[in-house]
Parts: structure tokens; C-alpha cells; sequence
């Protein structure tokens, strides 16, 4: 059986790219020669040995990374999506550059076969944060950046699928990019689903537990690694009565490669849809790709986002499936903060008196706008009479956040 199967190795100049999952979708595909870098260009390769608490369903041995188990089940698959794949993260450390860049390009040996998948993401530290993670084929950001991670996914269909990687290199130099001004960040209405599957274990890792807070999109570019709110949504509902502030923690509903919020020029997949409309709604109310999602399956609800069932029950306090605003917060900027011990309520006012509209999940980055004088808080990590105001007018104590970024905040 071994000498039947399909293998192909390629040394990859650029990002080996495989959209695992897609119907009809090749084994591996050639890419373009790659540009030469620049003078001024730093190379590096990445440590594919895999550490432990970061890495997701992955193994090194025999100098390839692999997927410990390439079978699909509910460990080895995102939780949110219950997709016909088993997927695995290796998480690179970051990587400070010797002099900030605006372009990073990957070198990607890997050796695939039967369905399986390999692809190398990249993303990059501005002053606001952590940009979008992107295909590595040849990854620009509109600001330059002073520090880059990596990361590598697997993907099998069964077991008899075959993805290996034996080296990753990447390449950081500077080429003409347009800077974004940082404006407010997206919003759109969705509509949510609860994830549930409490035991089950997300694209990052993170086992789900018995009323946890986190959110699942249908792509890999908004996904936090694990124990971090890198990215995280804003959910409220359609009253605005409630909100949650989650971490995104899962890949899901449906898709893996639909970040719906992102202009068609830029989206991974569906380009020919609006933005703002995922592709799961567009094939459930409107027959779109004859009403299947990547995998084949047909729709069966409109969903762009699921909820962990903290997130859905105590946050915004649902009982059912509900169309939510969502605000995307990594695609603005201003200054945030980090929520250290949560889920922390956010109160009208400055103090404890005042009502809860919500929660703000451990590890959520929450906006804030300015800070007053309140209510004296013995917290996780100082006691302080600080209190500060989110954007969107509700108030957090300073006792419970670790750390605030991102620029200056006034007094209110």
C-alpha cells in the first residue's frame, strides 16, 4: 500500500500552500520563484522541536514534524467545527528583528500526500498589538514590524494521510507599504451559536471546560495561542442590554478559512462576498456554494461565531441560538487592557454598587478610553481606587488587570 500512495517532496522557495479540506483541493502546489531579498534582508530558521504547552496535537521525530494523531476526533479536531479533519499547531517563539520590516516570506520543506495538509502562518508586533496571522508565501503588514512569530498547521483527513514538515525558513526585509491610520474597529451583526462540547479540546489547545468564556471564528488569522486574548471580540446583544468581551480561542462554526470581517481582497476564501457576511449565512439563506460549507456539508444555521457556553449563558445571557453584534477589537486601535483574573463584571460606574451589562472573560483585551476615581478594590493584582472606562461607556477595576498597552490613558 505504501508504494501506491501518492507522494510528492517540495522545497518550497515560497509558503507550500494547502487549502486542507477543500473539496477537489491538491496534495501540494508549485509556487512562484521567489524574489530575491533585499541588501537588508534577515533570515532565520525556525526551531520545528516541539516544546510542549503551546503546541497543538504535534510531534518531532526523526527530524520531520508531524501530527501526533492524524486521526479526525474530538481532541485531534477544532472543537467549534466537529470538521472532517485532524489538525496540529506548532507554535514558534517570537522572534525580535534586528531592525523593523514590513515584508516576511517563508522557505517550507514539507512532504504531503492523500489529503494531508501543511502550511506556515506568519504574524508581526506593532505598537498596537499583534497583526493578523497570514500565509507565509509572502506576508506584507502596512506598518512595520519589530518582532514576528510563526507558526506551522497540519492537517489529515484519516490516517492514511500524510503531512511532514522537515524545515521552515524565514525571510523579514523591508518593501513599500501603504500605513493604515488605526480607526475604529469592526462590527457586524452575526449570528452566534453555543459550542457546548465541554471536554472537547480547541484549535489552540485549550481543553473546553463546564461554563467557559472564549469565541470561535471561522478562520485560523484571528486565533490567540493559548492563554492570550491577542485577538479578542466584543459579543453583545442586539438590545446592546449585555456584552462580552472573550478571548477567540477555537476555529469554527463550519469554516476554517473565512474571515468573513476582512475586505475580499484580502478574505482567505469567498472573495466574491460582501464584507461582513460569512460564508456559512450566504449558503444558508441564499443557497450560496449550493448551500455547503468548505467540507461539503450542507448549512443547517447561518452561523459566523460560536460561544463557549459562559460566554452565551452568563455573558450575554442567551438561552438560545441569537443573532449578536460583534466588534472585532484587533482591527482598531487605542490603548488596552488585559484582563488577569476575570470573568470581571462591567459595571455602569465605578464601583460595585453599580449594575453589571456583562463580563470580560481572563485573558480578554478590553479598550479603554480613560480612567477616573472610584470605589477602593482589593484585586488579584493591586488594590486601587482606578477604575477604567471601556469603550462603549461600562467601567472595570484596575485590580484585575495585568497589564494596559497601547498608548496613553487620560484621566476622564
Amino acid at each position: 500500500m505504501a508504494c501506491a500512495r501518492r507522494r510528492t517532496l517540495v522545497a518550497l522557495t515560497t509558503l507550500l500552500a494547502v487549502a486542507a479540506g477543500l473539496p477537489g483541493a491538491p496534495a501540494t502546489a508549485a509556487p512562484p520563484p521567489a524574489a530575491a531579498p533585499s541588501p537588508a534582508a534577515e533570515r532565520w530558521t525556525v526551531d520545528l522541536a516541539v516544546r510542549g504547552g503551546d503546541d497543538v496535537n504535534v510531534a518531532w521525530r526523526s527530524g520531520r514534524l508531524r501530527l501526533a494523531d492524524p486521526r479526525p476526533g474530538a481532541r485531534t479536531r477544532p472543537a467549534a467545527t466537529a470538521g472532517p479533519v485532524a489538525e496540529g499547531i506548532l507554535l514558534a517563539a517570537p522572534r525580535a528583528l534586528d531592525r523593523p520590516a514590513t515584508r516576511v516570506r517563508a522557505r517550507l520543506a514539507a512532504r504531503t500526500a492523500d489529503g494531508g495538509g501543511a502550511t506556515a502562518q506568519v504574524r508581526g508586533w506593532r505598537a498596537r498589538g499583534w497583526t493578523e496571522w497570514r500565509d507565509a508565501t509572502e506576508a506584507v503588514f502596512d506598518q512595520p514590524v519589530t518582532r514576528v512569530q510563526a507558526r506551522v498547521v497540519l492537517t489529515t483527513r484519516d490516517a492514511t494521510s500524510e503531512a511532514a514538515v522537515t524545515g521552515l525558513t524565514l525571510t523579514a526585509d523591508r518593501v513599500t507599504a501603504t500605513a493604515a491610520q488605526p480607526a475604529a474597529a469592526r462590527t457586524y451583526r452575526v449570528y452566534a451559536t453555543r459550542i457546548g462540547l465541554v471536554g472537547g479540546v480547541t484549535a489552540n489547545g485549550h481543553t473546553v471546560a463546564t461554563r467557559d468564556h472564549f469565541a470561535a471564528l471561522p478562520t485560523r488569522r484571528g486565533l490567540s495561542p493559548r492563554g492570550t486574548g491577542d485577538y479578542t471580540v466584543k459579543v453583545c446583544t442586539t438590545s446592546g442590554s449585555r456584552c462580552e468581551y472573550a478571548p477567540v480561542w477555537d476555529v469554527g462554526p463550519w469554516n476554517t478559512r473565512d474571515d468573513w470581517w476582512n475586505p475580499p481582497a484580502v478574505r482567505e476564501n469567498w472573495k466574491d462576498l460582501p464584507q461582513g457576511l460569512p460564508e456559512a449565512q450566504a449558503a444558508y439563506q441564499n443557497g450560496y456554494n449550493g448551500g455547503r460549507d468548505q467540507f461539503g456539508r450542507t448549512v443547517r444555521n447561518p452561523a459566523g461565531l460560536d460561544l463557549a457556553d459562559g460566554t452565551f449563558w452568563d455573558g450575554l445571557r442567551l438561552s438560545d441560538n441569537a443573532w449578536v453584534d460583534v466588534t472585532l477589537l484587533w482591527t482598531g486601535g487605542g490603548a488596552r487592557a488585559v484582563v488577569g483574573s476575570g470573568p470581571l463584571n462591567l459595571r455602569t460606574g465605578a464601583g460595585t454598587s453599580y449594575a453589571s451589562r456583562g463580563l470580560a472573560a481572563t485573558h480578554a483585551q478590553v479598550p479603554v478610553q480613560c480612567y477616573v476615581t472610584g470605589q477602593r478594590i482589593a484585586g488579584t493584582y493591586r488594590t486601587t481606587t482606578r477604575w477604567y472606562r471601556l469603550v462603549g461607556g461600562t467601567y472595570v477595576s484596575y485590580a484585575y488587570l495585568s497589564s494596559v498597552y497601547g498608548g496613553t490613558v487620560p484621566r476622564c
